[in-house]
């Protein structure tokens, strides 16, 4: 398969699910999920960086991306169901061993992922995806907080107001040291598909369900203790979703962890690709080959 990128669709529980594809299904896999409000497009430059020596995986969450989407009606959309999509495209795709880059919504789906098969992780890259208290920056996050233990018209309006192109380009460049890196056409297309009719319902379910993975990180720091899983924290510090204070923490779980900041935001592969890509491949090199 070489280095070229391919563009692939797999039906899981009767949904159609987008995934992008390159590497020798013989290397040692990676799979990369993405955060809100993005998809694998995030991951357009790093799959070609780490193909040459890994089998890369990168798919669209089902309500986002070249995913379906079906309406909220049609599906119940919470990172249970999300995880449970992933877990069925890796099955079909015989991916039984893998590490795993997750960022922002991708960090609870990989979480997930581990908890359900712990032996199946053989290391973690997360950049700006939580896992503890300490990550969340306040300001961001008590309206979610709010909404979801109390969704009402009065509660609801602050969130949707983060399904605006005001809000996705603050998303990329906030906390950026050279904002002039980050191109305009991150923010053009994730807004081009939050503005597809119906999705705006499927983001406010998924806010509401955001709790259930606070709830579970308890039980993935004792996986932490327990594994001592090899990870990777690359994380934008200027980032005022997930704070830097959310990468030093899995030093309390993992004492190995591997911690570097890196002047930019929440989207850190925009501006900081070749540097995170270096810190990867060193990383992966040595706990995986």
């Amino acid at each position: 398969m070489g280095s070229s990128v391919h563009y692939r669709t797999a039906t899981v529980n009767g949904l159609e699910v987008f995934y992008r594809e390159a590497g020798d299904a013989n290397s040692p896999t990676v799979v990369l999920l993405h955060g809100f409000p993005t998809s694998s497009h995030m991951f357009r430059g790093l799959i070609p960086a780490l193909a040459d020596r890994y089998h890369v995986i990168a798919p669209d969450h089902i309500g986002f991306g070249q995913s379906a989407a079906p309406s909220h009606e049609d599906f119940t959309y919470s990172f249970d169901a999300l995880t449970e999509v992933t877990a069925g495209l890796l099955e079909q795709l015989d991916v039984n061993r893998f590490a795993m880059y997750v960022q922002d919504y991708g960090a609870p789906i990989g979480w997930r992922l581990a908890l359900q098969n712990p032996d199946r992780i053989t290391a973690i890259i997360t950049q700006n995806g939580n896992a503890y208290e300490d990550g969340f920056v306040r300001s961001f996050w008590d309206g979610l907080f709010a909404y979801a233990e109390n969704p009402n018209p009065e509660t609801e309006a602050p969130l949707r107001g983060a399904l605006t192109i005001d809000v996705t380009r603050w998303q990329y460049l906030n906390g950026v040291a050279d904002p002039t890196l980050v191109s305009p056409d991150n923010w053009v297309h994730d807004q081009a598909l939050l503005d597809r009719p119906g999705n705006d319902e499927i983001q406010l379910a998924l806010f509401r369900d955001y709790p259930s993975n606070v709830v579970l990180y308890p039980e993935v720091h004792q996986y932490f203790r327990d594994s001592q899983v090899p990870l990777l924290a690359v994380w934008g510090s200027g980032d005022e979703i997930f704070g830097p204070a959310g990468a030093e923490a899995f030093r309390s779980d993992l004492p190995k962890a591997e911690i570097h900041l890196v002047e930019s935001g929440h989207f850190a592969l925009e501006s900081h690709l070749e540097e995170i890509t270096r810190y990867i491949r060193d990383f992966l090199g040595r706990v995986i080959g």
